[in-house]
């Protein structure tokens, strides 16, 4: 079960607040956190980019251009999409 933690912290008049260094060791891994309005509330979690590898060969376009030529490959799409 998680253990849940309360820290009573100051928050100076630029409305900043110093995250736990045990917390920010444990999870923050990019430098960055999203901050969730819940109510009243604030949720801190950290950031976590997403997983693009998970994109990979989700779209399939057929194309004439040979995929070793990059900027003819560019202009076809280009041009399929102003169609």
């Amino acid at each position: 079960m998680k253990e849940k933690v309360e820290i009573v912290k100051k928050v100076d008049r630029q409305g900043r607040v110093v995250l736990p260094k045990e917390w920010r060791e444990r999870y923050l891994r990019t430098g960055r956190v999203v901050i969730r309005e819940e109510g009243a509330n604030l949720v801190i979690s950290p950031y976590e980019p997403p997983d693009l590898t998970q994109l990979f060969d989700s779209v399939e376009v057929d194309l004439e251009s040979d995929l070793s030529d990059w900027k003819a490959v560019r202009r076809e799409l280009l041009e399929a999409r102003g169609r």
